[in-house]
């Protein structure tokens, strides 16, 4: 059985997922904690609860869940994982941040641990994550899926009532509907959404406000 533990972090109130089961192996997904007091609850967490922190990984590359990438590789020695598509915003933070904000990173980059790919399985403890390409918001954005526990985690692909912009750098509406339908028609119904931004949700609410465009 999975452990998921949501922390909303930085001034976008993303949600930063820390995964676990019974073996305590962990996992962070989208580690956007970007004030001191949201990284030490970060670490704290992993730490009073006894975890072995397997991977750190990312839905896709824009700053606000890559944010506190710097501190878990310095508390815990584990890099980012990210899509292959999207290892350049993670790998240059600053010139993204500059290019949407126009101000320097505050934070140092951390390059790319480990690059993911369309139906890799990133496993920790009993459990596989499942990653689907799900372009539209970014080139690299990702959902991962767990097929055994109904439960995906999908970034700003996929929200309650919603989906993420595809207006940015990389982004595409007419890639964003494809990965939309895809997720529709593949993830059963009774998966558990846990979204980048927003409350969590299950698939079979979010199938009935979806209509792909003719």
């Amino acid at each position: 059985m999975l452990n998921i533990k949501t922390l909303e972090v930085n001034q976008l109130q993303e949600n930063c997922y820390i995964v676990s089961d019974e073996t305590g192996d962990a996992v962070i997904i989208d580690c956007g904690a970007y004030y001191d007091t949201e990284r030490s609850a970060v670490v704290r967490f992993v730490r009073d609860h006894g975890l072995r922190l397997c991977h750190l990984l990312c839905t896709h590359g824009h700053f606000d869940h890559v944010f506190g990438a710097d501190t878990i590789l310095e508390e815990f020695g584990v890099g980012p994982e990210v899509h292959f598509e999207d290892k350049e915003f993670v790998a240059d933070m600053d010139r993204q941040y500059r290019d949407m904000l126009g101000v320097p990173y505050p934070r140092a980059s951390v390059p790319p641990s480990h690059l993911l790919a369309d139906g890799d399985n990133v496993s920790f403890g009993t459990h596989e994550l499942k990653v689907i390409h799900t372009p539209g918001h970014s080139r690299g954005s990702v959902v991962f899926y767990c097929a055994s526990e109904h439960v995906a985690f999908t970034g700003d692909t996929l929200f309650h009532m919603g989906y993420g912009r595809t207006d940015l750098t990389g982004g595409s509406w007419q890639q964003m509907q494809e990965s939309l339908k895809m997720l529709f028609e593949t993830l059963p119904p009774e998966t558990k959404i846990y979204p980048g931004h927003g409350p969590a949700t299950v698939m079979s609410n979010e199938q009935q406000w979806y209509i792909h465009p003719i």
